[in-house]
This record gives C-alpha cells, sequence and structure tokens, in this order.
C-alpha cells in the first residue's frame, strides 16, 4: 500500500476516536491549535516544525486544516487521499474558524492556549455574533495520544534501534579522559549520520559528582578511573521519539558502585515485570521506591519512574505517584529508576516500550549487565 494511503487510513482512524470522545463529552465542534496533536491528527509526514503556525476544525462532517504559504503546499501533498482539506486564507486562525463554526453551539479547546489567543478567538467570535459554548478540555488530545497505534509502535521501535546502535559505538569510542562534552558530541552525530533526523531531547553525559544530578549538562568534566557515567539520549526519527539511560562504568566499580547498580537493575526489571494493564502509574513508581528503599537508598531517587513517549519525548501516561489511573494496552512508556547522592554519584537504568494485553514489550535491546570501558 502506497505511504499516502497508509497514512490516510491512519488519520481517520484517529479522527474516528476524536469524534466519540466529543461526542461522549457532549463537544459539538473542536479547535486544535497545538501542533503535536495536529500531526498526530493528520498523520502528516515532514511538514509540521516548531512554529505553532497551523489550526485544525473538526465537527461532525468537517476536517479542515488552516496554515500559511510557507506550510500550504506541503501541507496539501500530504493531504492527498486523506480527511483533511488544507485552507490558507490569509487572516488569524481566531478569524478562520468563526468562518467555519456556522451555529455549532459548544466549541471544545485546548487547556494549552494562551491567555491571549483565548481573548483573540472570543473576539473573533463576537465579530461573526457567534455565541457557543465554550468547553475547556484537559489533555483531551493528549489522551487520545496516550494509546498508541501500530504505526506508532513501528516507527518508535525503529527510532530506538538507532539509540541502542549509539550505545554500541560509543562503548567502543568512549576512553578515560575525555570530556563529558567530547562524548555527547560523538554521541549525538553519530545518531544523526545513522537515521535520526534530529535528537528526542538534549542529550546528557554526565560523570561523577555530576551524574547526581538527573537533568546535568555535560561540560568538560573529564572521565575519570572509578567513576559512572550517566548517558541518557534519544534519536528521533520519522516524527516520534526513542529515550534510554544506561550508566557507564570507567574502570573495574567499587564495591558501593556495583552495589547501587544491582538495586537499580532490580528495581528496573521488577516494574518491567510487572507492567500491565490494570496497574496503575502510581503503583509501578511505589514499587520501585520500595525495592531502592530495601538496598538502602530510600528517597534517593526524586523524579517519577517513567512517563509517555511519542510525538512528544514528554506525554501521557507517567509513572508517578499523581497518576491513579490504570495503564491500558497501547501506552508506551519509560522505566528509569535512579540512585542520586549529592557530591559522589549518580546512577540511572532506562528503558521503554509498550504495555500489551499480557505485559509489557520493551522496545530498548540494550543489556542491562555492568558496562564497563
Amino acid at each position: 500500500m502506497a505511504k499516502e494511503n497508509t497514512n490516510a487510513k491512519v488519520s481517520r482512524d484517529r479522527i474516528a476516536r476524536m469524534r466519540r470522545a466529543m461526542e461522549i463529552q457532549d463537544i459539538q465542534s473542536f479547535f486544535v491549535r497545538n501542533t503535536s496533536n495536529i500531526a498526530w491528527l493528520t498523520a502528516f509526514d515532514n511538514v509540521f516544525d516548531d512554529e505553532q503556525a497551523h489550526a485544525v476544525y473538526i465537527d461532525g462532517q468537517k476536517t479542515l486544516l488552516h496554515t500559511d504559504s510557507r506550510y500550504t503546499r506541503a501541507c496539501e501533498v500530504a493531504a492527498k487521499g486523506g480527511p483533511f482539506k488544507i485552507q490558507g486564507q490569509r487572516m488569524s486562525h481566531e478569524q478562520w474558524l468563526a468562518h467555519q463554526l456556522g451555529q455549532s453551539w459548544s466549541l471544545g479547546i485546548e487547556d494549552s492556549m494562551p491567555l491571549s489567543e483565548y481573548r483573540a478567538l472570543e473576539q473573533a467570535l463576537e465579530d461573526q455574533s457567534l455565541h457557543p459554548r465554550m468547553v475547556e478540555t484537559n489533555d483531551f488530545i493528549l489522551g487520545l495520544r496516550a494509546v498508541k497505534d501500530q504505526m506508532e509502535i513501528d516507527r518508535m521501535r525503529h527510532a530506538q534501534s538507532i539509540t541502542d546502535a549509539a550505545l554500541q559505538h560509543m562503548l567502543s569510542f568512549m576512553t578515560e579522559g575525555m570530556t563529558e562534552r567530547q562524548v555527547q558530541l560523538e554521541l549525538d552525530e553519530y545518531m544523526q549520520r545513522h537515521g535520526a533526523s534530529g535528537l528526542s531531547f538534549a542529550s546528557i553525559v554526565a560523570s561523577g559528582e555530576d551524574a547526581a544530578s538527573p537533568h546535568a549538562q555535560p561540560g568538560e568534566k573529564r572521565l575519570e578511573k572509578g567513576e559512572c557515567v550517566v548517558m541518557d539520549f534519544g534519536a528521533y526519527a520519522n516524527g516520534y521519539n526513542s529515550d534510554m539511560t544506561r550508566t557507564i562504568f570507567v574502570g573495574e566499580p567499587s564495591e558501593k558502585l556495583a552495589n547501587a547498580y544491582s538495586v537499580v537493575r532490580k528495581a528496573n526489571e521488577t516494574v518491567e515485570a510487572m507492567l500491565k494493564p490494570g496497574i496503575t502509574g502510581a503503583q509501578a513508581h511505589q514499587k520501585a521506591e520500595d525495592i531502592l528503599a530495601e538496598g538502602g537508598y530510600a528517597g534517593k531517587m526524586g523524579h517519577g519512574l517513567g512517563h509517555g513517549v511519542g510525538i512528544d519525548i514528554h506525554e501521557a501516561p507517567v509513572l508517578a505517584p499523581r497518576n491513579k489511573r490504570p495503564l491500558v494496552a497501547g501506552n508506551v512508556v519509560t522505566v528509569e529508576p535512579g540512585i542520586y547522592i549529592d557530591g559522589d554519584f549518580g546512577m540511572r537504568l532506562e528503558d521503554f516500550g509498550v504495555v500489551t494485553e499480557t505485559g509489557y514489550d520493551v522496545f530498548t535491546k540494550s543489556t542491562h549487565e555492568m558496562l564497563i570501558i
């Protein structure tokens, strides 16, 4: 089947899910401005960038995308054979929406809409003497995106294959005495030379006591024997992200570091073995905390155990105390327990994969065995 037809079918399926959710919440029409949400609904490839230059209108019959001249041609090509009609009128998105809305009695809007755009929308509707009930939704489309379809799963597997290959390369590249920054540059360049169109996020390379900060930025510190190095990185490919963390030991680790790693590994593998539909994000997080505490590292993680991944690097659902909702098949989440000791060391072990009907299918293929350079 041609690529365009495949993406068109995916888009139709997503719009159908959107409309069913709208009907449940008694929303007759919906105004979408978040670019990641638009990318998901349209299933367009190689069209959108970081600019919030697009808007989507959906009701029971219409699926319209409004954009400007910089993107019109690319959108029209991507839309061929699919459900979206492309419009490029030279007016604000809010004015355009008012012309589409007609007598719709309810309009859903995203909770991410800036106040200035909300006020502009109110004015555009008033100018057309339209007074729909405004429904301020909470992660409405993000909640739909939390259940991945097969195309999304396949693309994330591919992105992760680039990430796994990058780790193998780095294990032969890294040596004692290199700076964190040198390691980061080689890591980033390798992923982009081998299929990544970008990075999922700014790669983390943190050694020694720097690694006690979970989001440390690579600097001029050199890798030293007896330390461990946290490497957290991901490839962005075909519109989707990957995410992996491995801890690398420079020379044989001390008993303290080896023991800490065994605790982190046990937390990771125990949670991955328990993940399945019905387990809540809070339960998964607590299991990791319990294992860390049993190993002598109570309260030394400090962050949530995991998060969703997809078009964005952080999506729903999360594995964290605040998430009391049960996981469902199709959720893609990371599992990333860590230990951080200020002034001493830090380490983390992260995979990501998809919740299935029977468990958790890990995309990450890199080993959990101790990695020593």
